[in-house]
């Protein structure tokens, strides 16, 4: 307590010999910037005297919150001039509110405590005036009061939370992080704005110096232990002063070291696999725990124990860090049913530097057993290949295949033929695996026949079963010498008229389809000494033909046929006849060519370009009769059902039944009036068509709508092209010569004194008994037509 006393005192006494200091230098301070601001303000006065300085500065300083009572007096502004109304008063930066100054003395006093870290100083003006007429009595001059700073403020984090990292096992004094604290005293004044740091919570573990680095106590950090750390900083002023202190949280998180070594869940692992596994597959997997992060999980397997290094794999999963076991071979029930051996589970990357007390090496044992399944056949000896001479009749076959059944029921097996190449029944397989041939086979076909042979178990109930294994079975065809060699045609051979002797006309070679024989090159010969020409052989499967004697005549031969003989040297050797035709042409004095025959080419066309051509002559024979067919008809239609349509409205269609003449409600028969009325009258005639007569020239037009009607139609005849170039009408009422009843229809049976006797259309059934009802009787009295 003591100690504080003292030290609060001799903080106070320091601000005094500050204060004292500074009321020392300001007059002389103060008397350069009056004499400064005079010579600014005197820049008219063209005179280079020395003015006389005009101000007398007393004081300009004041010390930040005062506790003395308000207001307080900061300095005093005096002016050299004498003059009874001379009033003082201050201009500028917070003049009249929180700085005032007595009007006749000139002293100026602060009626606000300051606060320095808010505002270090104020610039103001002070003016001396007359205050009978406000006129300035002295140029005015700028002054400047200053603050003193006090040690007011405790240090402060900028956050109030920090966050830092270390590796963990780090050695003593590794850096952590670094804090920042800031003062805001005068840091100008000794010992205002020092800062110091110290670790309140967490100080077993962790340090920090006066920087604010924060540094490791502590060797033996285990993040598995502990992976955070939350420390306490707190930051104060320097010893002596006033003792405010700030704290703050700094959390430490300990990154990850590949310390620790992998360890086995289980002692031992049990697997059951089936002996078709594939070879590659996953058996099963082996997991160990690891307690550092994924990133520094670097497991090993290996084998330790048991023969089994050939037969198995363990790798680890990159992702999972598990040990998947796979057979390198595949697995046989039949020989071995069960795998025991011994692994191992290790981490080369760890830090030896850091790693713990214990047993680096985790072992743990696995079985593994092999389980019996059905497996289809297996082939003893693959691939399979025979040889065989072409065009050889007698051969039949040519060997066999043969599979067993792995299996303990030993089934017996059934081969099958499953593809060919190239496809075709060139190549056969009997059920019990026999390879046969069924024509001879040709080298020029195909030099190589390939099947695949599938061998399939029988079960006990004869069915074949879903399981099957294939073989390749290979067949080379070995050469005959039975095709002769062939010439290759030349492009075009010619000659000139007047060729001197020895001109070669053209190179010619050969092919054969048989394979080549290594004992020499094609033997070429003409096969007439008489020709104009020769051959002469070039020992590289080529031959030259020249000119013999010159002077060909083309008004004589304009072609020449030169057979030339080919022979090989196969055994037997075979020799070939083959044309080149020789074109004799007109040549210029130089010797080329300026007028040579065209020769006939043979054109060939191939049987499915044959095909669609007669596919498109048909198609084309078929369109047209339909369209004649279709026009014909279309003739027909125009005379036959042209009336019909065109007095569909007014004339009944004698296909269907109707009520007669009593029937007035389904046809209008008006119009048949007004024909019978105006003598219009169809005669019948032998034809169903009849040309129309023009109506007799008493008729007025628009006498009645049947004249109107026909008009009309026979202007639409006369103007449509597609039908006949007559005009016709369908006589309705002709019925044909068969009908015992003669003509039915009204136009022609209006009257009562016909002699026809209808009593017949009783017997004719109920379809007439309307027409029985109105000719078969005399009408009654009432009866109105």
């Amino acid at each position: 307590m003591k100690l504080g006393h003292l030290g609060l005192g001799l903080q106070k006494k320091m601000s005094h010999l500050i204060l004292l200091f500074s009321l020392f230098l300001a007059p002389a301070f103060a008397d350069g910037r009056s004499q400064k601001s005079t010579e600014n303000l005197c820049s008219n006065d063209v005179s280079h005297k020395r003015q006389k300085r005009d101000w007398i500065w007393n004081q300009l300083h004041i010390q930040e919150e005062l506790d003395t009572p308000l207001p307080h007096h900061v300095g005093k502004i005096t002016s050299s001039v004498r003059n009874k109304n001379a009033k003082y008063i201050i201009e500028g930066e917070f003049a009249n509110t929180i700085f005032k100054v007595e009007e006749t003395s000139g002293d100026v006093y602060a009626f606000e405590r300051l606060d320095r870290e808010k505002k270090a100083e104020y610039e103001l003006t002070a003016l001396i005036i007359d205050r009978t007429n406000n006129r300035s009595l002295e140029r005015p001059s700028r002054f400047i009061i200053k603050v003193y700073d006090i040690n007011d403020n405790a240090p402060v984090f900028v956050h109030k939370v920090f966050n830092g990292s270390v590796p963990e096992m780090s050695p003593v004094g590794t850096s952590v992080t670094k804090v920042t604290a800031v003062d805001a005293d005068d840091p100008t004044v000794s010992g205002h704005a020092t800062v110091t740091y110290e670790v309140t919570t967490g100080g077993e573990y962790f340090t920090i110096d006066d920087s604010g680095v924060i540094y490791t106590k502590e060797p033996n950090l285990d993040r598995e232990t502990k992976s955070t750390y939350e420390i306490v900083v707190q930051a104060k002023d320097a010893p002596g002063f006033s003792g405010d202190s700030s704290t703050a949280t700094v959390i430490i998180a300990l990154s990850d070291i590949n310390d620790n070594s992998p360890e086995f869940k289980h002692s031992s692992f049990h697997f059951k696999v089936p002996e078709n596994v594939s070879v590659g597959g996953e058996v099963g997997r082996v997991k160990v725990e690891d307690i550092d992060e994924p990133q520094h999980r670097n497991t090993r397997y290996s084998f330790i124990q048991g023969e089994f290094r050939d037969t198995f794999d363990i790798v680890a999963n990159p992702y999972t860090n598990e040990g998947i076991i796979r057979p390198k071979k595949p697995l046989d029930f039949e020989a071995v049913s069960e795998y025991r051996f011994s692994i191992e589970a290790t981490d080369p990357t760890v830090n030896l530097r850091h790693f713990k007390p214990g047993n680096p090496r985790s072992i743990a044992s696995v079985v593994i057993e092999v389980t019996d399944v059905d497996e289809p056949p297996v082939f003893r000896r693959l691939p399979y290949e025979f040889k065989v001479r072409e065009n050889h009749v007698e051969v039949k076959t040519l060997g066999s295949v043969h599979a067993e059944d792995p299996d303990a029921a030993k089934r017996k097996i059934r081969y099958i033929q499953r593809r060919a190449n190239p496809n075709g029944d060139y190549i056969r397989v009997s059920n019990n695996g026999v390879i046969q041939l069924p024509k001879p086979l040709d080298r020029e076909f195909s030099s190589s026949y390939n099947i695949t042979v599938a061998a399939v178990e029988i079960l006990e109930d004869g069915r074949l079963s879903d399981r099957e294994s294939h073989a390749h079975v290979h067949v080379i065809v070995d050469d005959v010498n039975d095709n002769a060699p062939e010439l290759v045609s030349p492009e075009e051979p010619r000659v000139c008229e007047n060729a001197a002797p020895g001109k070669v006309i053209v190179r010619i070679s050969a092919v054969d389809k048989d394979e080549t024989s290594p004992r020499g090159f094609f033997r070429y010969s003409l096969a007439t000494e008489d020709s104009n020409f020769s051959l002469i052989e070039n020992y590289d499967n080529t031959a030259n033909i020249t000119v013999k004697y010159g002077q060909f005549n083309r008004e004589l031969v304009k072609f020449h046929y030169l057979p030339v003989l080919i022979s090989d040297n196969g055994d037997p050797d075979l020799t070939s006849t083959n044309t080149l035709l020789i074109s004799v042409c007109k040549c210029n004095e130089k010797g080329n060519f300026t007028f040579c025959e065209e020769r006939a080419k043979q054109v060939g066309v191939s049987i499915q370009a044959l095909v669609a051509i007669f596919i498109c002559i048909f198609t084309i024979i078929v369109i047209v009769l339909l369209i004649l067919l279709r026009r014909r008809h279309k003739k027909d239609l125009s005379g036959l059902g042209r009336s019909v349509a065109e007095i569909h409205e007014q004339l009944v269609t004698y296909d269907e039944e109707g009520g007669g003449e009593m029937d007035t409600t389904s046809y209008d028969v008006s119009v048949l009036n007004s024909v019978r009325k105006n003598g219009l009258k169809a005669e019948p005639a032998p034809s169903p068509y009849a040309q129309v007569q023009k109506p007799p020239g008493n008729i007025t037009p628009g006498a009645g709508g049947m004249e109107m009607m026909i008009e009309v139609k026979k202007d639409e005849a006369d103007n449509d092209r597609d039908l006949l170039p007559y005009d016709t009408l369908h006589i309705y009422g002709y019925e044909g010569a068969e009908s015992i009843a003669e003509s039915l229809s009204s136009l022609g049976s209006g009257s009562s004194d016909s002699d026809i006797d209808y009593d017949f259309l009783n017997d004719w059934g109920p379809r007439f008994k309307m027409l029985a009802e109105l000719y078969g009787s005399e009408p009654s009295e009432d009866f109105v037509y």
